[in-house]
């Protein structure tokens, strides 16, 4: 809402954060909404056809599949656009046009929908192997780029420094980026992590004790997923 109602906010960098915050929203929104679903059909509060069921379950997994793959798409999009301030500063204008900016937001959510479709339609090992390589290549890039920052604003600000001959700048600037860098991979990886950690015992060791001792809070890694959905504005917008 503040980004529609305020032309400052008008600009690539608030467009994809308000992009997450929407994916974020979906991916609670659905994942309540299939929590309630299955507890009302428990209780014999709501009765419906067992293709009815299927069908719903469906498209709840294919909401929930494309909310997650769109919210980690955008997650990775920002991080990009971070890049590019700061390394293609004078060009950043002319890189990130908002028509561009458009046309990723537009590509992230139709490649995110079909993938989803066709995850929910064959599903398997296959499905599961394909989201485990993405979240991998995710954590990858993001970590990259935003270590990548990191290190050059940590040699900017000892420049400055050795210019002034003051010797707290530097210290000051690298605590501020160690601690921003620190929430953005900590909360990342806390609430990410397990549930993709899930996954990848589903394709390593589902037979074993301990990987099935792991599977029973899946739940709990859900939870973590919803409370990711509010800890992002937080991040992206204040921090």
């Amino acid at each position: 809402a503040a980004i529609v109602k305020n032309r400052n906010l008008h600009s690539p960098m608030y467009y994809f954060i308000c992009c997450l915050a929407v994916s974020d929203m979906l991916v609670s929104v659905s994942n309540l909404l299939e929590t309630l679903f299955m507890l009302l059909l428990e209780h014999e509060m709501m009765v419906v056809q067992p293709t009815t069921v299927m069908h719903l379950d469906n498209a709840m997994d294919m909401l929930i599949c494309s909310s997650l793959m769109s919210s980690l798409s955008f997650l990775g999009v920002i991080a990009i656009d971070r890049y590019i301030t700061i390394f293609y500063a004078l060009r950043y204008h002319s890189i990130m046009t908002i028509q561009r900016a458009v046309t990723i937001i537009v590509v992230v959510w139709v490649v995110s929908s079909i993938s989803s479709t066709i995850f929910i339609a064959y599903d398997g090992k296959a499905v599961i192997l394909c989201l485990v390589i993405f979240f991998l290549s995710m954590i990858t890039l993001i970590m990259g780029l935003y270590i990548h920052m990191f290190s050059l604003a940590h040699q900017h600000a000892r420049r400055i420094s050795s210019l002034q001959r003051k010797q707290s700048a530097p210290h000051f600037t690298s605590m501020r980026g160690a601690i921003t860098l620190t929430i953005l991979l900590g909360v990342f990886f806390i609430c990410w992590g397990p549930f993709f950690l899930h996954l990848i015992l589903i394709l390593t060791c589902p037979e074993k004790p301990a990987c099935n001792c792991y599977f029973r809070y899946f739940n709990l890694y859900l939870i973590l997923l919803i409370c990711n959905s509010v800890v992002d504005p937080i991040i992206y917008a204040f921090r």
